[in-house]
């Protein structure tokens, strides 16, 4: 066990996260600390302290517990908890057994239930005993972090609830744009020729105003405000600036792409690091990520087409929300992680003000970095704010894919996962017939797919005017109190279970007898054990295939 812990900072950094190093403070320097100048909270904690509120009933007695002194110490800007040592100064060592053994289950525990990301370490005196120390990031910019429901604040050594005002005061800071700030020392120098004929000519085709092109670069960056009366922008630098300069102010802007064949390897296989503007950067991040495309192939019966893994406009736009939406001022950088079937998109910084897992589809968010965000959309590269998520919805569902997968993101750290595996081939069929019928302006918007998505899950859904209009184009039905789609999906379902009931009879005609899991292999992630399953069930109850053996001998031959 290391037997130091921190220096602890008595300044607060509401834009980053704690540098989680605990090597430079000896337990002697931990006693002589103040918990109120220090930002630490000592509990002597020697047996049974309660984790989450314990056995007490009343709200005032439960909080203070664990998380809840976690709570409050996040929403007062962050610092350490200790266990272990007396609260009057010099703190004494009184040993503590909390979590004892499980200091990676506990930082786990945390995050489930705060979505905040603890550091824990154990240290010992000369005379063995223990203390514990827990080292807290401070809350997210305007937003508060609750225990049971509540917004904790410290007064000494209780744990009191926040007022309204200061509730109030939390949720109204605003956060400033980084991009808009200048970027002391840039030059127009420092800018690549190639990306501002790319910002001139997208410019230029977006706005119909030919004219843009023949500007000086000065004038047209001063244009879009890029270059203001104190200088040229960080923005300017993120989307125009040379390697060498993107190096030297803003390093945190690159962008790695690590590769892995599989999700168990810790290691990757391969690394590319991106300092470009991104102008220029968008296109080679893309061609990289797409030497390792494959298509999933549909040729079931009539329904033949192919729909690669990974989606341009997709990846396009789930990469550039990732680059405009970021927190800059967190040195981390933005990292995609591409698998064989998947592709992980991981930016510093957690959702921006106003927007959550549940409602971001829904929601019109405020950009974090509104100028660069703002440039993106005039020049097309990405949606109109707000509608970039739309689009990832929409495509990747009507593909037959999984659910777009933001699970993992927390409050410093959005995580987007696209799986690229067609999940069901019979909706994806369902929604390429139904979207060839409609005119250009009248095609299958992200709600109504998300609500046929939902309907054909089984989800719960409310009676929103996309269901109505899907109703009346007969895309669905109602049965009781629930809506189902329409016979024409079970249609398509049914003709192309039976191309893979065909699949199935043929290979184990030429390899009998076959066990399950080479069945299961013959559909290459296309369909679930499940799936597979439930078809040779019915092949075996028609008597078209003879199940034989018992448990993991269990195999399949032809029927007479």
């Amino acid at each position: 066990m290391n037997h130091k812990a921190q220096k602890l900072s008595n300044s607060r950094n509401k834009f980053s996260v704690i540098d989680f190093n605990t090597n430079n403070m000896t337990i002697h320097e931990l006693k002589h600390l103040k918990e109120s100048e220090d930002k630490v909270e000592f509990k002597e904690a020697k047996k049974n302290f309660p984790w989450n509120g314990g056995s007490h009933t009343e709200q005032k007695d439960r909080r203070k517990c664990y998380l809840g002194y976690i709570v409050a110490i996040a929403n007062e800007g962050g610092g350490y908890l200790v266990f272990g040592m007396s609260y009057k100064e010099p703190h004494e060592v009184v040993g503590s057994n909390f979590a004892e053994g499980k200091i990676g289950n506990l930082e786990d525990a945390v995050y489930s239930n705060l979505q905040i990301r603890v550091h824990v370490e154990e240290l010992l005196d000369e005379n063995g005993l223990r203390v514990l120390v827990t080292q807290i990031p401070p809350r997210p910019l305007g937003k508060t972090l609750k225990f049971e429901g509540v917004a904790l604040m410290r007064t000494g050594e209780s744990l009191r609830n926040m007022s309204d005002e200061e509730v109030f005061k939390i949720l109204s800071e605003q956060e400033p744009d980084f991009s808009a700030k200048t970027c002391s020392g840039l030059t127009l120098g420092d800018l690549d020729k190639d990306a501002i004929d790319i910002f001139k000519d997208r410019y230029a085709v977006k706005q119909k105003n030919e004219s843009f092109k023949s500007l000086s670069t000065e004038q047209a960056l001063r244009d879009v405000k890029l270059i203001n009366d104190s200088g040229i922008t960080y923005a300017t630098l993120i989307l125009l600036g040379k390697e060498d300069a993107i190096n030297k102010y803003l390093p945190n802007s690159q962008v790695n792409i690590e590769y892995r064949q599989t999700l168990a390897q810790t290691h990757f296989d391969k690394r590319e690091v991106y300092t470009k503007p991104l102008y220029v950067a968008i296109d080679e991040i893309w061609d990289y990520l797409n030497l390792r495309n494959v298509d999933n192939k549909i040729s079931e019966g009539p329904y033949k087409f192919d729909l690669p893994y990974f989606n341009e406009e997709v990846i396009r736009e789930s990469v550039l929300n990732a680059i405009a939406h970021r927190d800059y001022s967190i040195t981390s950088e933005t990292v995609i992680k591409q698998y064989a079937d998947r592709i992980t998109i991981l930016n510093p910084g957690g959702f921006p003000k106003g927007v959550t897992k549940e409602n971001l589809i829904n929601v019109s968010s405020t950009p974090r970095s509104r100028l660069l965000t703002e440039i993106l959309e005039k020049t097309g590269l990405v949606e109109r704010s707000g509608q970039g998520v739309d689009k990832i919805y929409l495509i990747t569902l009507s593909e037959g894919k999984d659910w777009p997968d933001y699970s993992k993101t927390d409050f410093y750290q959005v995580e987007l996962t696209i799986n690229g595996v067609i999940k069901d081939n019979a909706f994806a069929a369902f929604i390429n017939e139904a979207q060839s019928k409609r005119n250009e302006y009248d095609k299958l918007g992200a709600f109504d797919i998300i609500a046929l998505y939902n309907i054909k899950e089984g989800n719960s859904i409310d009676e929103s005017e996309h269901v109505k209009r899907l109703m009346e184009t007969t895309l669905i039905v109602k049965s009781g109190n629930n809506y189902l789609l329409s016979k024409r999906y079970f249609e398509i379902l049914k003709e192309i279970e039976g191309s893979d009931s065909d699949k199935i009879i043929e290979y184990i005609s030429n390899n009998k007898p076959v066990r399950m899991g080479s069945i299961v292999k013959l559909f290459d992630n296309r369909l679930t054990r499940r799936q597979v399953n439930n078809i040779v069930y019915k092949l075996v109850e028609s008597g078209t295939l003879i199940q034989g053996g018992e448990g993991k001998a269990t195999n399949y031959s032809i029927g007479k």
